[in-house]
C-alpha cells in the first residue's frame, strides 16, 4: 500500500454540503466529461454498481467524451471487465485486474450477506458444497436456478437456494457474455472467475488500499461512509493506520472527514452541470449521509421499498427528479419527474442533456419525445 507517514494528519477545517457536493461530482466525473478510456474509468471509480445491466453504459456516458456503447461491449467480449458480486455483496462491473485483486478483501461483506442462509446449511458442509458448485459452474456456465436445481439433484435433502448462495458467497462467480453486452437477450449465467478470466484470485491488495481508492473516488468521508460503501465492518483502526498520510475535515455535524491530501476539492460555488444518472448509481449509495447529493425528503422517490435505485437527474450538483424511458417499434420517451419547480434556464438545459441522452439510449428510434410531470414545470 502507497501510504504516506512522514507528517501526522491534520483537521482542515470544516466543509459544507455544497462542498462535499463538489468534491464528489469532481471525482465522479461530473462536473466535466473527461476524455479517458472506460476501462480507466471503470478501475478509477472502484467498480460501477451494476444489478441492472445497462445501466453502466449510461454511466459511463454521462462521465465521459464521446463514449461509445462499441467500448463498453468489446471490454465484455475481451474480458477486460466482469460483473460479479463485490461492495456489500452488490453486482459490480469491475475490471478483470479488479476482480482478481479486490474480491478476497471484499469477501467479509458476502460472508455477511449469506447470514439470511447460513442456519440452511450445514457448516460442515460448506466446504464440500463450494468445491461441487464450483466445478459444476466450470464444466458449464448456470444460472443461480440452475445451479440450485443441480445441487438439489446431488443434495435433495438441503436447501437448494441457501446452498446456491453459499456457493456464490465462498466462489468469485461471473456473469459470463453475452449477458452486459447492450442489446443482448441473455440470463444471468455464471462460471468462476478464475475460469473466465485464466487466472487465480491474488492477495496482494490491502482493505487500506482498498479505502485510499475509495477517498480517491468519494471523498472526503467518514468511517461509516466507507463502512457503509464497501460493506466490510469495522474499518476504524483501518483509518488510524492510514491518518498519517491523510487529511482530515469535519462536516456541518462536526463528523470527521478523511480525505486524500491532493484530491480535488472544489469551491462550493463551482458551477454544475444537469447530469442523467443510471439506475444504482454509485454516487447515491457510497455514504450513510446522502446529503450530499440528495436532499432527505426526496430519499423516498429514489430508494423505495422494492429495492431498485432509480435513475435520476442532478440539477446544480444534487437529485432535483428522476427519469425514465419508454420505446415502442418508432419512438422513444424520456418522461421526466421533478421533485421541485425548475427555473426556464434548468428547464432548457435539462431538456438539452435528455435529447443527448435519447440519442445515445434511443439511437436507432426515429421519433424522440421529452414529458416533465410534477411540479418541476417552470418557477
Amino acid at each position: 500500500m502507497n501510504r504516506k507517514t512522514s507528517e501526522p494528519s491534520t483537521d482542515a477545517g470544516a466543509l459544507s454540503t455544497r462542498d462535499l457536493n463538489r468534491a464528489l461530482l469532481a471525482r465522479q466525473m461530473l462536473l466535466r466529461r473527461r476524455r479517458m478510456s472506460a476501462e480507466k474509468t471503470i478501475e478509477h471509480l472502484v467498480g460501477i454498481q451494476s444489478q441492472m445491466p445497462n445501466s453502466p453504459y449510461v454511466g459511463l456516458w454521462t462521465r465521459l467524451t464521446g463514449f461509445k456503447h462499441s467500448e463498453l461491449a468489446d471490454l465484455y467480449r475481451k474480458r477486460k471487465v466482469v460483473r460479479l458480486a463485490m461492495m456489500r455483496s452488490t453486482i459490480h462491473l469491475v475490471t478483470a485486474e479488479d476482480c482478481l485483486s479486490l474480491r478476497r478483501i471484499v469477501q467479509p461483506a458476502l460472508e455477511g450477506a449469506f447470514k439470511s442462509y447460513a442456519r440452511l446449511v450445514d457448516e460442515a458442509h460448506h466446504e464440500e458444497i463450494a468445491i461441487t458448485g464450483r466445478a459444476m459452474v466450470e464444466e458449464e456456465a448456470a444460472t443461480f436456478s440452475d445451479l440450485e436445481r443441480r445441487l438439489n439433484e446431488r443434495w435433495p435433502d438441503r436447501h437448494g437456494k441457501a446452498m446456491a448462495n453459499m456457493i456464490r458467497t465462498r466462489v468469485p462467480l461471473v456473469q459470463v457474455t453475452p449477458r452486459g453486452i447492450w442489446g443482448a437477450t441473455s440470463a444471468a449465467n455464471h462460471t468462476s472467475a478464475e475460469k473466465w478470466l485464466g487466472r487465480p484470485l491474488t492477495s496482494e491488495s490491502t482493505v487500506g488500499d482498498l479505502i485510499l481508492r475509495y477517498l480517491g473516488a468519494f471523498g472526503p468521508a467518514t468511517v461509516i461512509d466507507a463502512q457503509s460503501w464497501s460493506g466490510l465492518p469495522r474499518l476504524g483502526p483501518v483509518f488510524e493506520e492510514l491518518r498519517p498520510g491523510l487529511v482530515t475535515f469535519r462536516d456541518d455535524k462536526g463528523r470527521e472527514l478523511f480525505d486524500l491530501p491532493n484530491a480535488p476539492r472544489p469551491s462550493a460555488d463551482t458551477t454544475a452541470p444537469i447530469r442523467f444518472l443510471p439506475e444504482f448509481d454509485n454516487v447515491l449509495l457510497a455514504y450513510k449521509d446522502r446529503r450530499r447529493i440528495i436532499a432527505g425528503e426526496y430519499k423516498a422517490k429514489v430508494y423505495p421499498t422494492n429495492g431498485v435505485i432509480q435513475p435520476t437527474i442532478l440539477v446544480d450538483g444534487f437529485v432535483e427528479g428522476k427519469w425514465k424511458i419508454a420505446a415502442t417499434d418508432r419512438k422513444a420517451t424520456l418522461s421526466i419527474e421533478s421533485f421541485r419547480r425548475f427555473t426556464k434556464a434548468e428547464r432548457a438545459a435539462i431538456e438539452a442533456e435528455g435529447e443527448k441522452l435519447l440519442d445515445f439510449v434511443a439511437e436507432t428510434k426515429k421519433a424522440r419525445d421529452i414529458k416533465v410531470s410534477g411540479p418541476g414545470r417552470v418557477a
